[in-house]
């Protein structure tokens, strides 16, 4: 739910380093900065050479590379929901790829939201790049469901997410807090309490979604406190032999669990409480989950091509593919498209609505897709913004 499911500066780094600051939604853009010593200001100094100019913009292929194939399992797993009742193994399928597909992309978006703060620039970029296409997209869900699926009932409400919009507030919320996760001594097990105590805490209520806000949190904080080396790290060799037993493991342990486990465990949208759970299961459950996802987002960054690949382009347009791809399971739902064709559920079915929504996903992150959405996921609204006075 998985961008996401934004275009910021980065401060010059040393080349040693050559750690990305610009932050990340599911449009984000990486600009790689070349630096010169600093001169010498003092007596007879020598004269020193002129600071680089700023290399032309370059994006990292592994990064895009790591949204795109995301956002493709955020759009199968979508796809299965309606059509893995009866089937075990699907079932199973799908609680793997829920354990880590979001986790994976809020991590990332953690990771490019490190050099956040609040100057004008920064929070002019969050509105326009997370707050407006959550109100369009949010009312846009809820009058496509109120029409399409004759429900006059079906309110318009920014308080209430409506399906996969809740990633987009949440992001909104997570990257607002960046500038307190980055001032804490120990911020990751800080979010992780903060993620215990909202499982264990039924009174939260659905007002902003703020269950899986603060259930999430814990991805979104270690993507904060991850450099560039930790990625290399990832995909050593070693790292994706060790995952292949790994998921093999995982999936024989999903396929014997899938009848006993409760999906709300996945969803991180509710306490213990609301899944008529003991309230003490909501901590270990959410120290149990966090583990199970950090190992599975781990094999899974593990495999993630580094280098340019065919779909590396599509990368930079995962928003629109997230933020379009639920009007299509929606309108097929709607549509009793699922309960007319039962044959759907069956493994040919299967495969045949996995492919659909892989291609219909792809097809919606192209980049002439994301020129025509533009005004909707990433507005200039130049006019609703005061200058910057840095900039005067």
């Amino acid at each position: 739910m998985f961008q996401a499911p934004s275009v910021f500066q980065r401060a010059p780094l040393p080349p040693a380093t050559r750690e990305s600051t610009r932050e990340s939604e599911p449009r984000h853009e990486q600009t790689l900065t070349a630096t010169a010593p600093r001169p010498s200001t003092g007596p007879g100094a020598p004269e020193v050479a002129a600071p680089a100019p700023a290399a032309a913009r370059k994006r990292d292929p592994y990064f895009d590379n790591v949204k795109y194939l995301a956002i493709v399992l955020v759009a199968v797993a979508h796809a299965w929901e309606p059509v893995m009742d009866g089937s075990r193994a699907t079932r199973a399928l799908y609680m793997i790829v829920y354990t880590f597909h979001m986790p994976a992309f809020i991590l990332i978006s953690g990771y490019f939201s490190r050099s956040f703060d609040m100057t004008p620039s920064k929070v002019k970029r969050l509105i326009t790049g997370v707050a407006v296409p959550y109100v369009l997209f949010e009312t846009a869900y809820s009058l496509f469901k109120r029409y399409a699926d004759d429900s006059p009932d079906m309110a318009i409400s920014l308080l209430d997410p409506f399906f996969l919009t809740w990633f987009l507030i949440a992001l909104f919320i997570w990257r607002v807090t960046t500038p307190i996760w980055r001032t804490l001594r120990h911020p990751l097990p800080v979010a992780l309490a903060i993620a215990m105590l909202a499982s264990v805490s039924p009174d939260i209520g659905d007002d902003l979604d703020l269950q899986r806000v603060l259930q999430f949190l814990p991805f979104f904080v270690l993507g904060l406190l991850l450099k560039p080396e930790h990625f290399q790290l990832v995909r050593r060799r070693e790292v994706r032999l060790l995952s292949v037993p790994l998921f093999a493991g995982a999936l024989l342990f999903a396929y014997w669990i899938a009848p006993r486990m409760q999906l709300g465990w996945l969803y991180r949208a509710n306490s213990a409480q609301e899944m008529d759970a003991p309230w003490w299961s909501g901590a270990v459950m959410t120290l149990a989950m966090f583990g199970c996802a950090l190992a599975l987002t781990i094999g899974f960054l593990a495999w993630v091509p580094g280098r340019a690949r065919w779909f590396t382009v599509l990368g930079a347009g995962t928003i629109c593919g997230y933020l379009l791809h639920g009007f299509l399971i929606k309108g097929a739902e709607y549509a009793g498209l699922f309960d007319r064709y039962t044959w759907l559920s069956d493994p040919v079915g299967l495969v045949v609505v996995s492919l659909a929504a892989a291609v219909a996903v792809t097809l919606m992150c192209t980049p002439l897709v994301g020129r025509a959405l533009k005004w909707a996921t990433e507005p200039d609204m130049t006019w609703a913004f005061r200058k910057d006075p840095a900039k005067r």
